[in-house]
């Protein structure tokens, strides 16, 4: 494929609330359509949903990480986090 984008056209229902404001911002020539508002926020949807997989990817690696790790004891740990004041 030449990286173009397939447009395919579907039916989708909307609150009221939520009709009039897509229609504020095409009104107010922040988009070409009601279309375009509703396929920003789905971009903004899988973006937000792209970060949060990556963030519990790293968060995993991490976990995994002091999992893998040398542990203190608790008395230890105390002495440590004494000897730095906040």
């Amino acid at each position: 494929m030449d990286g173009a984008q397939v447009v395919i056209k579907s039916s989708v229902s909307l609150r009221e609330d939520q009709h009039a404001f897509a229609k504020a911002l095409v009104d107010a020539g922040r988009f070409p359509s009601v279309s375009a508002v509703l396929q920003q926020g789905l971009d903004l949807l899988q973006q937000q949903e792209a970060d949060a997989q990556a963030d519990r990817v790293a968060l995993q690696v991490l976990l995994q990480q002091r999992a893998n790790g040398s542990f203190i004891a608790a008395d230890q740990l105390r002495a440590r986090l004494a000897a730095h004041p906040r």
